[in-house]
């Protein structure tokens, strides 16, 4: 297929790669036109020379790269969740049939999309992955240190300050071995250290927060401090992507599953789909304005109290969670305070 039929193509599927790239167009009539094997070093100047068409990239890792580039040719750039391509691959999976695919199913009504990152954004969700993987070698390492004392007699509490209180007793007793007591003194060195890096991301995101006007907007509400509302915005940017807000909180995973059949409706427990960390720190969020119920501080008090006497303490946060997603999709979009009610 040749420079005319490039010229013709209207809708264009891409499966990226590391190194080669497959493309797949079709034109107005949906006719395959275009089916093109590039490496990586081309694709660029190749779309520079095709007329302005609708471009399909599967949400993977460097996609918004290409989504951002593609863009700045004049490109319509649709990124799509791989799991709504697989429904439209005909054949074998391989990347020629994945880009047919992808180009298939960005045709179809009603299709959900992916939002384009800025590079902005995608800075702060840098932010964001880096400290969960400090949180997280943290924890392994505090759990490490319980684990090799227990073979010495030594049983570390839950909770910070108790573990390091009881730690420092214990190596002060003189019970444990010398070397022992060395590799624990190691072990807690590298503990300091990951609490300074984990404190010094919290700062830059917090700082970033304070700058941008939608996080700022954010952070009025009740649960949403610096840590949420970055990764709300860098995840989401404005919503605009999304309809209304229960579909954002779907997106979460923060709705019920529904089994639906014969004329009727079962609700399950949510989907759990979506954005696994954004969807945590949501949750974690909502504790702290069920706490702050408790109190009598705080919004949504009557609405609290009165799924607090009809369902569990985890089933409140998990709905108290889905109304913060909402309303945050309220304040990201209306570029206002908004609070929909109940």
């Amino acid at each position: 297929m040749g420079d005319l039929a490039m010229n013709n193509a209207v809708r264009v599927g891409i499966d990226i790669a590391k190194q080669v790239f497959l493309v797949h167009g079709v034109d107005a009539r949906g006719i395959t036109v275009l089916k093109k094997k590039l490496k990586r070093e081309d694709v660029l100047n190749y779309f520079a020379r095709i007329p302005a068409a609708e471009i399909g990239i599967e949400a993977c890792g460097g996609s918004h790269y290409w989504a951002r580039e593609l863009r700045k040719q004049s490109h319509t750039v649709r990124l799509i969740s791989p799991h709504f391509v697989t429904p439209y691959r005909r054949k074998g999976k391989n990347d020629a049939n994945d880009a047919e695919a992808i180009c298939e199913a960005i045709s179809r009504p009603g299709m959900n999309f992916v939002a384009v990152k800025s590079e902005e954004q995608q800075s702060v969700l840098m932010a964001h992955r880096i400290r969960e993987q400090l949180v997280s070698d943290r924890t392994s390492l505090v759990n490490q240190i319980r684990g090799h004392l227990m073979e010495f007699g030594v049983v570390l509490p839950i909770g910070r300050r108790r573990f390091q209180k009881t730690l420092s007793d214990a190596l002060a007793q003189d019970r444990l071995p010398v070397m022992v007591v060395t590799m624990v003194h190691e072990m807690l060195v590298r503990l300091s250290r990951l609490d300074e890096d984990i404190a010094d991301l919290d700062t830059r995101i917090e700082s970033w927060a304070r700058q941008d006007e939608v996080a700022c907007r954010l952070m009025k509400l009740d649960g949403i401090g610096p840590l949420s509302a970055s990764a709300l915005v860098a995840t989401a940017g404005n919503g605009g992507v999304f309809k209304n807000g229960r579909q954002f909180a779907a997106w979460l995973g923060l709705v019920p599953r529904q089994y639906s059949s014969g004329g009727r409706n079962k609700l399950g427990p949510i989907t759990k789909k979506g954005d696994r960390y954004l969807r945590r720190l949501l949750v974690q969020g909502a504790r702290t304005v069920l706490l702050m119920a408790s109190r009598n501080k705080g919004g949504h008090l009557e609405w609290i109290q009165s799924l607090r006497e009809r369902r569990p303490e985890n089933v409140v946060a998990v709905a108290m969670a889905a109304k913060q997603a909402r309303i945050a999709w309220a304040v990201m979009t209306k570029n206002q305070h908004l609070e929909p009610v109940v």
